[in-house]
């Protein structure tokens, strides 16, 4: 029987083994994927050795995706770009890293608004400086998008981020914290990628008032599934993009590499986790 996991500190929260559960049953495959509560500290040895705990590998979450970097022996050149590593598998006794964010971003926006989202968009803002925020700044990199702008309360890690990913693409600029509320003035896309919103933590605070009334807000929290970021775009009347499709699109890469399936995300499995997410289930 092939065993998958997803780790990350805290991770109760998850709901990847529900979409990993479905795609096992709806193909008919003997598999398992379950939740693994490690703490950063432990985290190293954790790679060295789930394999020998019988795990054909696994999707790592908050706040491991930068240190899974670190410890995998061989990296795609998609994880190499964002220098963070969200999917784990082992090929040949080598432990491999990849990062999947990418494409579970990208796909989920134009699923959500189709393509021609882009011709709104003259510059993006992305909140956040972790390894979420680094797979959605390159995924908009590969877009015909002219500014991509990062903003992270720690200023060094926005910095950092910026450095890593120049290309002769987009402007990537880092703004400061406090001059939020004019980088949102400018913004045809406002991308929250911190915990901020999360069911337990505390809200991301913006001044929606001053977005342009054609922008879209994504956040890539998922509980729930109507931030208080996303709540306020509503009211504003701005489009809004939930994180739940990027965990779905996500997932279905490392599926196919540990059970040997290409899954599809399907409108019977976004109802499946919203039912979850809700308490319906």
């Amino acid at each position: 029987m092939t065993k998958a996991f997803v780790v990350g500190h805290p991770i109760k929260h998850s709901r990847s083994p529900l979409i990993h559960g479905h795609w096992l049953k709806e193909y008919g495959l003997v598999g398992s994927y379950e939740r693994i509560d490690v703490a950063p500290a432990d985290f190293p040895a954790f790679l060295k050795t789930f394999a020998n705990q019988g795990f054909a590998g696994g999707n790592v979450t908050i706040p491991h995706k930068e240190a899974a970097f670190l410890g995998v022996e061989r990296r795609t050149e998609r994880a190499e770009r964002l220098r963070a590593v969200n999917t784990l598998w082992v090929e040949n006794g080598v432990l491999w890293g990849d990062n999947t964010d990418v494409l579970g971003f990208m796909a989920h926006l134009d699923q959500s608004l189709g393509t021609a989202w882009e011709q709104d968009v003259d510059t993006a803002l992305v909140i956040g400086a972790g390894g979420a925020a680094r797979a959605i700044v390159a995924g908009l990199q590969d877009r015909p998008i002219r500014r991509i702008l990062v903003a992270n309360r720690t200023a060094s890690k926005a910095e950092e981020l910026v450095r890593d990913l120049k290309s002769p693409g987009p402007s990537l600029e880092v703004v400061p914290w406090e001059n939020l509320g004019a980088a949102l003035e400018k913004s045809g896309l406002i991308v929250n990628t911190t915990s901020l919103g999360m069911t337990g933590q505390p809200p991301l605070l913006l001044d929606l008032a001053k977005a342009p009334a054609r922008a879209i807000v994504a956040d890539i929290v998922y509980v729930p599934l109507l931030t208080p970021l996303l709540a306020a775009a509503t009211a504003r009347d701005l489009r809004i993009v939930d994180g739940l499709g990027m965990l779905l699109h996500q997932a279905v890469p490392g599926f196919a590499r540990w059970f040997g399936v290409t899954p599809q995300v399907t409108p019977e499995l976004r109802a499946l986790i919203v039912a979850d997410i809700e308490g319906r289930t």
